[in-house]
């Protein structure tokens, strides 16, 4: 998203974060100075997507010990080990928070000797560094992700896997910004991306803002569209990567999947690969967020559904690897059409 809006920003006491939840109507920041109000945060989906929930919690975890550094050591040990337990409640089936959590935590092993503040100083340090370094990793792959995309071609997304679900640039729409940066002709299709509309809010926005063709359609609409010919490749983002291939995205990406490869048409998955989650072997595994009614009934405060009828909300959906032509990273192009038990494990530790 280059020179627009910045999704995280630093303030010199506190993360701010663009509330996407009023997007696109308003822009507006809102501070957290805590763990537990960042884990709030990342729960009412003010903040949202893999990437950007993992560098908020890392901030979480560096905003908590800048709280309490001045505490007795008891009282900070036990402020810190909450903080660490609101952030990985927060939203179980991102991998990127554990992620990041895991690397704070370690720091945290590793620097125990250190006096609080200083402990305070080397968690900020390192969530500005992971803040720093999703954006190079989403370069990274972006550019990675433009090879593959010829001129000319009118790309299907689902959800928003755009700058706003990361630090800058995004992983699905840093593949469109980085093909236009190569001077290819891209146009996007945007699902929608009920029941939260990543898609017709979020997605069609950042395309608007940076000036590259964008039309939004509903969510039952591709299968048309592909069937006429008019969708040349799906690139999506996801939340994580099972170590057979397998990916959860966003609920709806899994149908998105069955009709590219009805229609012969490349589905894509841009993932950078801290949200590869080897300890999984297959997307059976991976927890399936189910998220409050009221979203389904509406939106906002126009509710649809008649009071009484029973609702399901499942957040995201697991597309099996078969489906999947390539995953996209910053270290190269996965093909995981041939793909095999243990080349995924090879491929992450080689490059991590």
């Amino acid at each position: 998203m280059g020179n627009h809006v910045e999704t995280l920003r630093w303030n010199g006491s506190a993360i701010e974060m663009i509330d996407q939840r009023i997007l696109p109507h308003r822009i507006e920041y809102i501070a957290c100075d805590s763990a537990q109000s960042v884990a709030k945060a990342i729960r009412d989906m003010v903040v949202r997507g893999a990437p950007a929930i993992g560098v908020a919690a890392a901030y979480g975890v560096a905003l908590e010990a800048i709280l309490r550094k001045n505490e007795a050591s008891n009282v900070f040990s036990t402020s810190l080990e909450e903080g660490f337990k609101a952030l990985a409640a927060s939203r179980p089936t991102a991998v990127n928070l554990f992620w990041a959590l895991d690397r704070m935590r370690k720091l945290w092993e590793t620097h125990q000797a250190k006096n609080q503040p200083e402990l305070a100083d080397i968690f900020l340090g390192t969530a500005h560094e992971i803040l720093e370094e999703d954006i190079r990793i989403n370069r990274a792959m972006g550019e990675y992700g433009a090879s593959l995309l010829p001129d000319g071609s009118r790309v299907l997304t689902h959800c928003n896997a755009g700058a706003l679900a990361t630090a800058g640039h995004g992983t699905a729409l840093g593949v469109f910004r980085s093909a236009v940066e190569a001077g290819k002709r891209i146009s996007v299709f945007a699902d929608e991306t009920r029941p939260f509309l990543q898609g017709a809010r979020l997605t069609a926005w950042e395309m608007v803002q940076e000036n590259i063709p964008v039309t939004l359609i509903t969510d039952n609409m591709s299968g048309h569209l592909m069937s006429r010919g008019e969708i040349d490749a799906v690139v999506v983002g996801t939340d994580r990567v099972a170590a057979n291939g397998d990916v959860a995205n966003k609920i709806g990406t899994y149908m998105v999947a069955v009709l590219a490869k009805r229609h012969n048409i490349p589905f894509y998955v841009a993932c950078p690969l801290s949200t590869i989650d080897l300890s999984l072997a297959t997307g059976e595994e991976i927890p399936i967020e189910e998220r409050p009614v009221d979203e389904i009934k509406g939106f906002r405060d126009c509710h649809w559904a008649p009071e009484g009828v029973s609702i399901r909300n499942p957040a995201f959906d697991v597309t099996p690897a078969e489906l999947v032509t390539a995953l996209i990273t910053e270290k190269g192009i996965v093909d995981n059409t041939t793909l095999t038990a243990g080349e995924l494990a090879d491929f992450v530790k080689k490059n991590q």
